[in-house]
């Protein structure tokens, strides 16, 4: 029999009262130890459940903190590192700011710490937000344009767009203007004209533009080659479309004409932006003049005219310096501006041109932008001829002729670091030197990628595109392939 706690036998009826209060008594203590035992299995297994619970959340707040921990430290890694965003690095100067770059090389060929195959091409790599941009062309099954992104770290694709284009230009190796990445999207500029502009991150197109059949281009003998440049929400190429489209803006966003300006033919020398009398001022080395321009409106300020000899051939890009504007080509020689501070003008201080193209006065560049240090400027003349003059009258300090194999348009890019200047030659190789008045210092010297015929079938080939700098790496390319390499001081 039972009731409630407590189970009875009839024999417990016949017990005295004092064994019957004895029996309750211990009843009570076996029912009390049993409750109080399955109380304890069942903290037990509710202490077994929190921990199990405990020990998944503490799992997933680790990973969550890892993975917290990666992003912020990749992001204090970019903004600590250089991106090289556009052509010539973020301020399209030449110049790389990062700092723990290595001294010297320690053997004759640097070591690569990736490679890619891609196609040809005279465009050189940007690399923003831990991604590298590089175009291309293929000619077969048909002829095409390519816009590639890599991820910078291990060269794995993210993205790659194609496009039908047929080229109707001389030296048809591939698209010349490097991308342009800004703000999250990225502008690809081809050789024929055509205008793309993506997320950068996955490759959508944002908008697209045939240029050539929608400004009724002038086409350069070498087809289209300065890379856009970015100034507030425009995007501004130099294209050379009629009637007075030489140069083109529009909405970044959007892909809208903003404006248009100049009866002129392109050349192929990327614009840049500089302050002048307190404005922002956009200087573009046309086919026939040099011009300052409102960014905003394409209004014209002031130009100075350098009208072609033979055809149009400016490609190095204008150096601004100390209020001075210094432009120089292969066959109009080279001219020094003095800027005005107080008004949208300009004075004249020297245009010095030789008899011929091996007879050359001041410096006579093809390809190679020259850089400026102090008052001297260091370039390449028309046949490899590395030459530093005295910024104020253009006369000659000295000629050294062992950074670059002598031959007709050899190049050197250079890069200012420091107080050092990088320069990567046409033969592929990266030098790191000194230059003064007193003459050239080579400090270290080393291959980096090996010349390709596709940019130019002589000489065993070339490597004429310009390489990046970023993250305290080297991206570079040929007609072949896209290199990467440590340049880290370890």
């Amino acid at each position: 029999m039972s009731t409630g706690l407590f189970s009875f036998r009839i024999s417990d009826f016949q017990l005295t009262k004092k064994e019957k209060k004895y029996k309750i008594a211990k009843l009570e203590q076996i029912q009390i130890k049993k409750r109080y035992n399955a109380n304890d299995n069942c903290v037990l297994e509710k202490i077994v459940i929190l921990s199990r619970s405990l020990f998944i959340f503490m799992k997933r707040i680790t990973l969550l903190l890892t993975v917290f921990i990666t992003v912020f430290s990749l992001n204090i890694y970019y903004v600590s590192a250089d991106d090289w965003p556009q052509w010539r690095g973020p301020n399209r100067d030449g110049v790389w700011k990062e700092t723990g770059i290595i001294e010297k090389f320690d053997g004759e060929n640097i070591p690569i710490k990736w490679s890619v195959p891609i196609g040809s091409g005279y465009s050189g790599p940007t690399v923003a937000e831990g991604r590298v941009y590089i175009t291309d062309r293929l000619t077969k099954p048909k002829q095409v344009e390519r816009v590639h992104c890599f991820d910078w770290q291990t060269g794995d694709e993210i993205w790659s767009y194609t496009y039908d284009c047929i080229y109707r230009i001389e030296y048809p190796v591939g698209p010349r203007a490097n991308v342009t990445v800004h703000q999250g999207l990225a502008y690809s500029l081809g050789a024929m004209g055509h205008l793309h502009c993506f997320d950068a991150a996955t490759g959508e197109i944002k908008w697209q533009k045939d240029l050539n059949t929608e400004y009724n281009i002038e086409m350069p003998i070498w087809g289209i080659a300065c890379a856009p440049i970015v100034e507030d929400n425009l995007l501004i190429v130099q294209i050379g479309g009629k009637p007075e489209a030489c140069i083109v803006a529009f909405d970044r966003n959007s892909g809208e004409e903003k404006w248009t300006a100049l009866e002129d033919n392109a050349s192929y020398s990327a614009p840049i932006i500089i302050e002048q009398a307190g404005k922002r001022v956009l200087i573009c080395w046309t086919g026939w003049n040099v011009t300052a321009l409102d960014p905003q409106t394409g209004e014209l300020h002031w130009k100075y005219p350098i009208p072609p000899t033979n055809w149009e051939i400016g490609i190095a890009t204008p150096i601004h310096n100390d209020n001075q504007l210094f432009v120089t080509n292969f066959y109009e020689g080279a001219a020094l501006l003095k800027l005005s501070t107080e008004k949208l003008d300009y004075e004249l201080v020297w245009h010095r041109r030789g008899e011929n193209e091996r007879k050359t006065d001041a410096i006579q560049t093809t390809m190679s932008t020259p850089v400026w240090i102090g008052n001297f400027i260091y370039g390449v003349d028309s046949y490899g001829e590395l030459r530093c003059i005295e910024a104020e009258t253009g006369d000659r300090i000295w000629e050294d002729l062992t950074a670059v194999p002598k031959a007709r348009w050899s190049t050197i890019h250079f890069t200012q670091n420091g107080d050092k200047i990088w320069m990567f030659n046409e033969r592929g190789e990266l030098l790191i030197t000194e230059l003064s008045p007193e003459g050239l210092n080579i400090i270290s010297r080393a291959k980096l990628i090996k010349p390709t015929r596709d940019q130019l079938n002589r000489r065993n080939g070339v490597t004429w595109a310009h390489p990046a700098y970023a993250y305290k790496h080297v991206f570079a390319r040929n007609g072949e392939e896209l290199v990467c390499a440590d340049l880290s001081k370890k």
